[in-house]
């Protein structure tokens, strides 16, 4: 597929079917979270995969998934991030671990597997609930599995600002 075609017609699944997730499906999935571009290629993200029934029962009650089977909590380990030194040591993971997140909804995307990126969730929570040690930093919580038949993409799904509004050519 082409990937304009892939990146328009992706769109947020808020209603799965609850079919399962095929295994060779969530291994190229996290595939897609390896080869991610990071800052320095320090490779921060950790990821903590969520499938047993029970285990996804539980992230729900923190933050719905919308039926989904499977979700990836996508977070960064501190002691790996890179730190720019010419912007007060700021921490890249943050921006790692929303790129590794973007790599792996795409892909699933390709493979027919609907996704929800959710990211208004308790990190405190979530860490507690998977005992993610402290240096590691929960930042999305991607949601998967195949979209439910009626499922449809949101009214805001193609509505697009001007590119002359966020383009500045110097």
């Amino acid at each position: 597929m082409d990937f304009l075609q892939l990146a328009t017609e992706r769109f947020s699944v808020r209603n799965f079917s609850g079919k399962a997730v095929e295994e060779t499906k969530i291994d190229k999935i996290i595939q897609a979270a390896k080869v991610a571009p990071t800052a320095v290629n320090y490779q921060p993200q950790k990821l903590y995969v969520i499938k047993s029934p029970s285990a996804v029962s539980k992230l729900a009650g923190i933050r719905p998934l919308f039926g989904a089977p499977l979700a990836i909590v996508v977070c960064y380990d501190e002691n790996l991030s890179w730190k720019n030194a010419r912007d007060n040591g700021h921490d890249s993971g943050e921006v790692d671990a929303s790129i590794v997140t973007t790599h792996m909804m795409l892909q699933a995307w390709e493979l027919g597997i609907g996704s929800c990126w959710l990211g208004a969730f308790s990190p405190a929570d979530v860490s507690k609930l998977l005992d993610i040690p402290a240096n590691e930093h929960p930042v999305s919580i991607l949601a998967l599995g195949y979209a439910a038949d009626d499922c449809r993409p949101s009214d805001r799904h193609l509505k697009y600002r001007e590119l002359n509004e966020m383009i500045h050519t110097l």
